[in-house]
């Protein structure tokens, strides 16, 4: 019982930065712009995580500091596609690009030194309970964050009328401006949002996943994590279930190396970007299941009229 413990435990690591940082593309998206920096973001996080908590000693520090920083890194993004209208798809593609350099800049002189790990939240008697005691009570607070933040993110976009407001900008932003509703506003807003929740999943990496700074650490999280979203066709629900697939699949793998699997490790390794593959695949094959949920409007520009 103790070594399913320990696989879940490993699964919920694994699969925690993904549906946070899927989390905030599916709300960027649903706002009708495509952001494809989360990469970036995701790594500028991880590389501000670690540095802040190696200066104070505190891993909190270093979460705050990845929000700060994923966040800042989304507003140049908005900046340059919201208020200059440049291409959506070729700045984000820039903005990982940027983001894998600079963090490979600013981590350099970090490289080999321990990180400041987030320990686990233990709640007495109930983190005792037998398996499931450290399976739910027995986190760390990003894992306990991710769970708020999919129900907030839920909860906001189908039951409150600023979610209301921000799905009818992403479907026709043409009639929310008509009928007076601030697109730009609203799609600044959501980019932030989406930019914070990515530097949080590159913090969760380097405070907790692995408490060190490599240089690339992401190792493509931000590409799944962008392929979660139309895996989850724009639901938050189906998001959970998701990420916690790519997650098992990335943990599978490392189980199936230490047992001996007769595999080539370099096949195990790259189990789940096939398996990002042939999801993405398989979605793409059913035209209406794709067609239901996906914002009309995604990586159209919207110029107000002047």
């Amino acid at each position: 019982m103790d070594v399913w413990a320990s696989i879940i435990l490993s699964v919920c690591a694994a699969s925690t930065p993904l549906l946070i940082a899927a989390t905030g593309e599916l709300v960027v998206e649903r706002s009708g712009v495509l952001n494809l920096g989360v990469e970036g973001m995701m790594i500028m996080g991880a590389v501000a995580a670690f540095a802040t908590a190696q200066v104070t000693g505190n891993p909190y520090f270093g979460a705050v500091a990845a929000i700060i920083v994923g966040a800042a890194f989304s507003l140049l993004f908005a900046f340059l596609t919201l208020t200059l209208v440049a291409n959506q798809v070729a700045t984000g593609l820039a903005l990982t690009i940027l983001g894998l350099g600079l963090s490979g800049m600013i981590g350099e002189s970090f490289v080999g030194h321990p990180g400041v790990r987030m320990e686990a939240i233990n709640i007495p008697l109930l983190s005792d309970i037998p398996v499931i005691g450290k399976i739910i009570f027995g986190q760390d607070l990003i894992f306990y964050v991710s769970i708020a933040l999919l129900a907030g993110v839920a909860w906001f976009l189908f039951k409150t009328r600023a979610g209301l407001m921000l799905r009818s900008v992403g479907d026709s932003h043409n009639s929310a401006h008509a009928l007076g509703i601030q697109v730009i506003k609203i799609r600044y807003m959501a980019i932030l949002f989406g930019g914070a929740c990515a530097g949080l999943a590159g913090g969760h990496l380097s405070l907790v996943y692995v408490p060190q700074w490599v240089e690339g650490m992401t190792a493509g999280r931000g590409w799944i994590a962008l392929a979660l979203v139309v895996f989850a066709s724009w639901r938050p629900g189906r998001l959970l279930i998701g990420a916690y697939l790519f997650g098992a699949v990335t943990i599978g793998q490392f189980h199936a190396q230490a047992v001996g699997v007769p595999i080539p490790a370099q096949f195990l390794t790259s189990l789940p970007y096939l398996a990002t593959i042939v999801v993405l695949v398989l979605i793409a094959r059913n035209r209406r299941l794709t067609m239901i949920n996906t914002p009309a409007a995604l990586g159209t520009s919207f110029v107000p009229d002047r």
